[in-house]
């Protein structure tokens, strides 16, 4: 799949009054450019299908977190342009057996060693702007789903945490691997776990490293739709089909679930801080996990693409 310009939406900016007097409907896109994340319209469905590919490494690079600040946007402008288009925000991976694989971990290593703290806050604050605007739904009248067809790990645990409904396949897999270069996850993990599983349960998984199938966190409450493996997205459909008359109702109730408990961003900056402070303490054998393992997404990354 080709990817062409850098944050380049193939419309122009959309108006409410639609284009040379059309109907809004006309201005819509079906189909969104960016350097590393896809987009489409599906209009009839209500479905506005993202999936990440970042360039180099499945992490939350710079680049990525930047595009996905621009389809954000692009969004907002697609539902103020045709209000109740977009029912349904879908965000997926084009990457086979990944859905991401958490932060920068060679920037994380950089920066650390160079004792810059502002670098890390910065890093961890447009991650934790990106993820707390999925939780609040963009603030649009919309569900958010995270579908999940691989591994999701560190931030790409959290990000799938963030939305309103997780689709997982069987073969998905989920962690939190920070603890194994002496770091915790800082992006949501605790704030998203301790309110789904209660702070005991979320302290154990976060400690233990643990890599969970889709059917234990299935079993756990933490994985709304189990599929079979390459049903994923079949699994979405049929979600938002079996939810379609009662769209109002279930929208209703996560914005509620929000509101009982909320995740301020806030509380998601202040961890940030915490968490950015305690990368600073981080040894040089600890650095060196992290660069093994950021190694190991490289060698996995290459063997894709040979294949």
């Amino acid at each position: 799949m080709a990817y062409v310009g850098h944050v380049a939406p193939v419309v122009g900016r959309l108006s409410s009054e639609g284009a040379e007097g059309g109907s809004p409907q006309s201005t819509l896109p079906d189909l969104l450019h960016y350097r590393n994340i896809h987009a489409e319209l599906d209009a009839p469905a209500g479905i506005w299908w993202a999936r990440m590919a970042p360039l180099g490494r499945p992490s939350f690079t710079d680049g990525l977190l930047h595009d996905i600040g621009e389809m954000h946007r692009e969004l907002a402008r697609v539902v103020e342009a045709a209000p109740g288009t977009v029912r349904h925000v879908v965000l997926g991976s084009s990457v086979p057996g990944i859905y991401n694989l958490g932060g920068d971990l060679a920037l994380f290593a950089r920066l650390i060693r160079a004792g810059d703290l502002e670098g890390l806050r910065r890093y961890g604050r447009v991650a934790v702007e990106a993820i707390h605007r999925n939780h609040t739904a963009f603030g649009l009248p919309v569900t958010t789903i995270a579908l999940v067809q691989g591994d999701a790990l560190g931030g790409g645990f959290e990000c799938a945490l963030a939305h309103d409904v997780i689709v997982a396949e069987r073969g998905a897999k989920f962690g939190l691997p920070e603890v194994l270069f002496n770091l915790f996850p800082g992006m949501g993990a605790y704030s998203f776990l301790s309110r789904r599983i209660g702070r005991v349960a979320a302290e154990r998984m976060i400690l233990s490293g643990r890599i969970y199938g889709a059917a234990e966190l299935h079993e756990m409450g933490l994985v709304d739709v189990l599929a079979e493996d390459g049903e994923g997205e079949q699994a979405v459909r049929d979600y938002t089909e079996r939810t379609g008359r009662r769209f109002n109702a279930h929208r209703a109730l996560y914005e509620t679930r929000r509101r009982v408990e909320p995740v301020t961003l806030h509380e998601l900056r202040h961890v940030v801080d915490g968490w950015a402070e305690a990368a600073l303490n981080l040894g040089e054998a600890d650095l060196r996990k992290m660069l093994r393992l950021a190694g190991a997404q490289d060698r996995r990354m290459a063997g894709l693409a040979t294949a």
